[in-house]
Order: structure tokens, then C-alpha cells, then sequence
């Protein structure tokens, strides 16, 4: 997968700008504020029809204007690929592909493979679990449709049943049979959505650790654990038990939208435990195993953007991420930061061909 041209109008804090990149490597460099990160979100906005860091997607559109443009020239399998993704002030979004607009953007997901690596993946270390479901489902959905429409109907039905939930809370009424028509469809997309994030985490962890130790050079032991109410009992057998407590709450208490990952280091919460380095590690060697699995399972080379890769990195991390990415695993590269010097000198390493944008 190439992107060989990149097209902004008015997107974030470009009016207009035009990119035509190198097949190996591109480096976006300039001080704070100039729009590199908004560079590396553009090329993710074609990938995944939104943005990476902003999902207002209104708030992507420059100040005092009334619409943005993204358009993308890839080359995919040795075909042209030409996306635009666009949005105009009280419309729908729209994604193109060659000219012809996507009835459903979950039809997009998974065309443009892509992996993004940057310092506001924190969160999936310091914020709540819904940030590390996000992960898993994005993993997963850009190589298997089947598990992209059992998420969206499972939220979808989850969305009604809790709607119905505060309905009889309201008027102080319960319809047992209405209830268990949505059990019974949570039930059925909520275990095809744990299997699969089961059979996924098997495959997924052992990459990831591998990973893990390259970076560090072995250094510490690191793991995953999957965390589900569903290894306890089938989802309809727990959404019975919990009735009283979900009537009570007025929303559903259990089900695969509660799944957490736990990240360890030496068998500790990496949270508390793990320093600023081994975090950023951590989270690279995750983003490092989403790019190996996806290739594995598209049998395309993913995109890899490193947006501000050397923030909180001691110079021998970097070195070791930097001769991660100097063989044929890796395809067509775009990296961030804001000492033009430092990334020359670390690109120069790598012996590739390279471009570096001064915005």
C-alpha cells in the first residue's frame, strides 16, 4: 500500500496544500502548531473516514470556513486508488472511492490498512476501558466484516435496550418478554464478538511480546490479559441474573461492552508500575503487533504513521525502534517531529529512500 499524492483544503490549519510523497519514507518536521500532526490525521482520515485525535468531526473543518477536503492517491495491489474524503457545515460526511460515494462508511474500513503510533495513545494505558475496546475492535475490524456488523448491531441493540430500561423506570412499568427479544439478539452478537476477540488475543499477544522484547532488548517481561464477563457465563444466562440490578441502574450492567485488556509489566499494572519509557514501549510494541497482525491477515502492508515517535524515548529505544523499520517488513513510512536535524540523522541510518516536509 502507497500513497503517492495528498491533497488538503481547508482541513485543520491548511487551506490548501499539496504532498507528493516517497514510496519508503516521509518526514513532516517544523516547530509546534504548524500542522504536522494534522498531516499524519489527514492521511488517517482517508484511512478510517475520521480523525485519529478529533472526533468532531466539525472541529476538523479550518476556522471561518464551511468545508474541508481530503483527497488521497494510493496504490493498492497495483491499481490506483483514488479516496476524498469531505464534510460540509450541516451535511453528512462523505467518503469517495474512485468517484463513487460509500453508502455505508463500515464498507471503507479495512481498504486503506493503516497503523498510527502516537503520544495521545497514552490513553489506552491511563484512560478508562472503552479506550482499549476501541483498540481491539479497530484491530480486528480492518480484517473482518463479520465482526464490524455484529459490533454495530450489538451496540445498536444495546442502545434500545436501555432506552426500554429507563422507559420502565419511568413510568414505573416492566415488560419481561419485550426485554428478552433483546436479550436473546445481545446474546447472539455479544458471543461472536467474544469469540473473537478470544481467538484474536491468542494470536495477537504472542506477536505483541515479541515485539516488546526487540524494543527493550529483553529487558522485562511484559503481558496482556482479556478480562470479560463471558468467561463466567453465556450473555443471556448474566443478563437474567442481573435484571434487578439493571432495572435499578436503568442500563445494562454486564455484556462484552464492559471487556477490558490489562496491560502488565513483571506482572504489575504498567499504570502504576511502568515508567514513561516502558510505557511509551509498551504502547509501541501494541501498535507495532496491530501493523504485523494486519498484514498477516490483508496480506497488504499496512500504512505506519509515527507521529512525535522520540517524545519521552532515551536515544537506545529509539535506535532499536529505528532498526525495527530498516528491512522489507515495513512499507511506506511518515514520521513526525519537530527537530528537523535529529530525524535526518535518524532516517539517514535507515537505508531507504526518504522526502522531509519543512511546513
Amino acid at each position: 500500500m502507497i500513497l503517492n499524492t495528498l491533497s488538503l483544503v481547508n482541513y485543520k490549519n491548511f487551506e490548501s496544500q499539496d504532498f507528493e510523497f516517497d514510496t519508503k519514507i516521509n518526514c513532516f518536521v517544523g516547530s509546534n502548531g504548524v500542522g504536522k500532526t494534522n498531516a499524519l490525521d489527514a492521511i488517517y482520515h482517508l484511512a478510517f473516514g475520521k480523525s485519529y485525535f478529533n472526533p468532531i468531526a466539525t472541529q476538523n473543518i479550518k476556522h471561518n470556513e464551511d468545508f474541508f477536503v481530503v483527497d488521497g492517491i494510493f496504490n493498492k495491489n497495483e491499481k490506483t486508488e483514488k479516496i476524498i474524503v469531505s464534510l460540509k457545515r450541516g451535511q453528512k460526511k462523505m467518503i469517495k472511492r474512485n468517484g463513487k460515494a460509500y453508502e455505508k462508511f463500515s464498507d471503507h474500513i479495512g481498504f486503506i490498512p493503516l497503523v498510527i503510533i502516537s503520544p495521545a495513545d497514552r490513553d489506552l494505558i491511563i484512560e478508562g476501558s472503552d479506550t482499549r475496546r476501541k483498540f481491539i475492535d479497530s484491530v480486528i475490524s480492518q480484517s473482518d466484516k463479520t465482526y464490524l456488523n455484529a459490533l454495530i448491531n450489538y451496540n445498536k441493540v444495546l442502545t434500545q435496550r436501555n432506552a426500554l430500561l429507563k422507559y420502565f423506570a419511568l413510568n414505573n412499568t416492566f415488560n419481561a418478554q419485550t426485554l428478552e427479544v433483546y436479550n436473546e439478539q445481545l446474546h447472539t452478537y455479544g458471543t461472536t464478538i467474544f469469540k473473537t476477540r478470544k481467538a484474536f488475543l491468542e494470536t495477537f499477544i504472542p506477536i505483541f511480546k515479541a515485539r516488546y522484547d526487540a524494543i527493550s532488548n529483553q529487558n522485562e517481561s511484559v503481558d496482556l490479559t482479556y478480562k470479560s464477563d463471558l468467561f463466567d457465563d453465556d450473555l443471556q444466562t448474566l443478563l437474567s441474573k442481573n435484571i434487578n440490578k439493571d432495572k435499578a441502574l436503568q442500563y445494562t450492567s454486564v455484556g462484552i461492552h464492559k471487556d477490558d485488556l490489562n496491560f502488565q509489566i513483571a506482572s504489575y499494572p504498567i499504570k502504576k508500575f511502568g515508567s514513561q519509557g516502558q510505557q511509551k514501549s509498551f504502547l509501541i510494541a501494541l501498535k507495532l503487533a496491530q501493523f504485523d497482525f494486519i498484514k498477516q491477515q490483508s496480506g497488504v502492508t499496512p500504512l505506519l504513521l509515527l507521529d512525535d515517535i522520540f517524545d519521552k524515548l532515551d536515544e537506545n529505544r529509539v535506535a532499536q525502534i529505528i532498526s525495527l523499520v530498516d528491512n522489507d517488513d515495513f512499507g511506506q513510512l511518515f514520521i513526525s517531529d519537530t527537530h528537523a536535524e535529529r530525524t535526518e540523522n535518524v532516517v539517514k541510518q535507515i537505508h531507504q529512500s526518504y522526502k522531509i516536509f519543512k511546513l
